[in-house]
């Protein structure tokens, strides 16, 4: 099973970026998890023609994968604009890569109550774009300085054990929505 993960931040340190590598260390047997950078995706403008070669390339991505798993840090109680600058571009490639597609999503932040808000704003957004969003278990990592060292290696023992159950659940769920393997 290969699934595709996403973070929605682009910051070198990110807690989120680091939480999608934790998830690599973390998989399944048989599961594979590559890690798509936003960085170069331009600002949406329904003006630009051709869809630019970097939203191509990741709508190919996804495309190709059984599942994403979206990282997402909250700002202003939402998700970030290049998260959503990313889903806006996809939305606007005929062959809807997105519909249908299993998902997962949670989040990394240094406050208390870690993306509760953000994640219900991209849980939104994934309905629209035709995504099948795991419902249970949600997983909300909270003041990551505390989980994560100075290399951004996520070494709290109980929040990677948290971060397993949720992609062994995501696996599952990605099993059940699409059939017994892979692919739709």
């Amino acid at each position: 099973m290969k699934i595709l993960g996403i973070s929605g931040s682009l910051r070198k340190g990110s807690y989120n970026t680091a939480a999608l590598r934790a998830a690599q260390e973390l998989l399944p047997q048989g599961v594979m998890l590559e890690i798509f950078d936003l960085a170069p995706i331009p600002l949406y403008n329904e003006d630009i023609r051709p869809i630019p070669e970097t939203v191509q390339v990741l709508g190919e991505r996804i495309a190709a994968s059984d599942a994403l798993l979206i990282a997402t840090p909250e700002y202003n109680y939402s998700i970030p604009g290049v998260l959503k600058n990313a889903l806006d571009w996809i939305s606007q490639l005929s062959n809807e890569p997105c519909a249908g597609k299993p998902a997962g999503v949670f989040g990394v932040s240094v406050g208390r109550f870690g993306t509760v808000r953000a994640q219900l704003h991209l849980r939104e957004v994934c309905a629209a774009l035709g995504m099948i969003v795991l419902p249970r278990p949600e997983l909300y990592i909270a003041q990551a300085e505390q989980k994560f060292d100075s290399h951004a290696r996520l070494t709290d023992e109980e929040t990677r054990e948290r971060l397993r159950k949720f992609l062994i659940a995501l696996v599952e769920w990605t099993r059940q929505v699409s059939g017994a393997g892979g692919r739709r």
